[in-house]
């Protein structure tokens, strides 16, 4: 497999690509709250979104649009306001904010994807949209990646950026992006937004299951609260910019170009992790010997999410009993008296039993640091899975009763 450069731009590292934020005036004390992403050419365009069962009006646009195949030249990201459960006036003012753009930009309606980000219940101020669309499509740059990443934030408390380069018949090609997300973080579709480019040639169906594919093993290995959006969207754009042939499943390079994006998502991801909501503490699970990759990943799912563990992590205290407790109730199949649970390779349970307790202070120091892992050893098979989470502080609880836009 091919080494991977890692480039400056973020989502307008590839070929092709402009973006710019502005602040239409949704947020309050003028704060950046509009986006766009535009293509120079059409972009081939993958999207995978929330399985919540309640979607917003800028879901239910975007799936439309993705599977009706007529590629885009644009993504409009509006930060503040969710337009979900909105009824029709919000699918109306979904599709109302694609015509703005596409007669800003004098591309098709059709190839215009919108996505929303904020407060639910609340009808998009369309005044406020128009001009976010005014003061965007002037300010679009080559190297607008930045402001956009910051554009899209809601209680994120930093920008996620990330892009690389690959080799692709001897072509440089790159692949970037841009996402958001701190709170209401669950697997299964996170709850985010991001947004990867690639100045690649890439056939439709190819690039759909390279996505599917990319956020199974990123997006979809990671949790805050465990709270699911009903505005979560994944959208990849190539535009072929790079030159050379349309890839598909069978290019001899195809597995390098699927590193690349998988590597973006997950790099991209991790730092939604990091700046989760009120989150002192990066932690990653390791689960291995279960009785199949179905049931590690139960496990995996059932300590990441668990607010005692979490809460545990951010007191400092390796407690193994809550860990032992979530992979009990997961689903999993388990024995008791044969797991081992691990803190950065120190032991705390061994063969269902705890360690002295003389080597406390050494796994209290573990938990002292701002990144670790925990593993857990089923000691049933060979299934392994792994999930990206964080610890649980009073922060989060004071974020979550005083947000406002």
């Amino acid at each position: 497999m091919q080494d991977l450069i890692v480039v400056e731009g973020g989502v307008t590292a590839a070929r092709g690509y402009r973006a710019a934020g502005v602040s239409a005036g949704i947020k309050k004390a003028g704060r950046l709250d509009f986006a766009m992403l535009v293509s120079e050419r059409p972009a081939v365009v993958a999207g995978v979104f929330t399985t919540n069962r309640i979607q917003g009006a800028p879901v239910k646009l975007c799936r439309e649009r993705v599977a009706g195949g007529a590629g885009a030249r644009a993504v409009v990201i509006n930060s503040g306001n969710a337009n979900a459960c909105t009824g029709p006036e919000g699918l109306d003012n979904a599709r109302q904010t694609a015509r703005l753009v596409a007669g800003g930009l004098g591309c098709d309606e059709g190839q215009v994807l919108v996505c929303s980000t904020g407060t639910i219940g609340i009808p998009l101020p369309m005044d406020k949209i128009a001009n976010g669309v005014t003061l965007v499509v002037p300010a679009l740059k080559p190297d607008g990646g930045a402001i956009a990443a910051h554009a899209i934030m809601t209680t994120d408390t930093v920008d996620k950026q990330f892009a690389v380069e690959v080799r692709i018949d001897g072509r440089a090609v790159r692949v970037g992006g841009m996402a958001k997300g701190a709170g209401m973080i669950e697997p299964h579709m996170a709850t985010m937004l991001a947004f990867v480019t690639t100045d690649a040639a890439v056939g439709r169906e190819a690039l759909q299951a390279c996505l599917a594919r990319a956020v199974e093993r990123s997006f979809n290995r990671i949790t805050v609260d465990g709270d699911q959006s009903c505005n979560d969207t994944v959208l990849l754009l190539a535009n072929g910019a790079a030159g050379g042939a349309t890839l598909e499943a069978g290019h001899r390079d195809w597995p390098a170009f699927v590193q690349a994006v998988e590597t973006v998502c997950r790099e991209l991801a991790i730092r939604v992790v990091k700046d989760g909501e009120g989150a002192t503490k990066f932690v990653t699970v390791e689960v291995r010997g279960a009785a199949s990759d179905g049931d590690a990943d139960l496990a995996a799912r059932a300590i990441a999410r668990s607010f005692l563990v979490k809460t545990s992590w951010f007191g400092g205290d390796p407690n193994w009993g809550r860990v032992i407790n979530a992979v009990g109730y997961s689903g999993a199949a388990v024995r008791g008296d044969v797991v081992d649970i691990a803190y950065d390779g120190l032991t705390a349970f061994q063969q269902g039993r705890p360690v002295l307790h003389a080597r406390l202070p050494e796994l209290e120091a573990v938990l002292r640091k701002p990144a670790f892992t925990l593993a857990v050893d089923l000691h049933l098979g060979q299934g392994a899975a792994v999930m990206y989470t964080c610890d649980c502080s009073e922060d989060y609880v004071k974020i979550n009763s005083e947000y406002m836009t």
